[in-house]
């Protein structure tokens, strides 16, 4: 079931998720103090090509908070707002609820991305 999900995810919106979090990490990679924030992207461009069957864990820190911080101001809002607009479209309709859903949890991950870990 995860397999079929994921691939209908793929093609409700996961690819263009999957490809914003590939160039909004190629462009933190580009500084020294963005590199940490730029693989926590690749590794949610690597969630957003199969979410289904993926569980997320938050972990912390002050380094962390400080870098999220930085995130939340250079990108992390506006990546969590636009997630979250694709989860409200898809939760309009009943058959759309999992994959809004799975946006939601994307949107989650676009507020705090340091310190989380994807499980599955």
């Amino acid at each position: 079931m995860s397999l079929l999900g994921n691939i209908i995810w793929l093609i409700c919106g996961g690819f263009l998720s999957a490809i914003a979090f590939f160039f909004l990490g190629c462009l933190w990679c580009c500084t020294i103090v963005g590199i940490p924030i730029g693989l926590q992207c690749f590794k949610f461009a690597k969630l957003s090509f199969s979410p289904f069957g993926k569980e997320v864990r938050f972990g912390g820190g002050a380094g962390r908070l400080l870098l999220n911080i930085l995130w939340l101001m250079f990108g992390g809002l506006e990546m969590a707002a636009a997630t979250a607009v694709l989860g409200l479209v898809m939760c309009i309709s009943i058959v759309g609820i999992p994959f809004g859903l799975q946006f939601f949890k994307l949107a989650k991950l676009s507020l705090m991305p340091l310190g989380a870990k994807v499980i599955g």
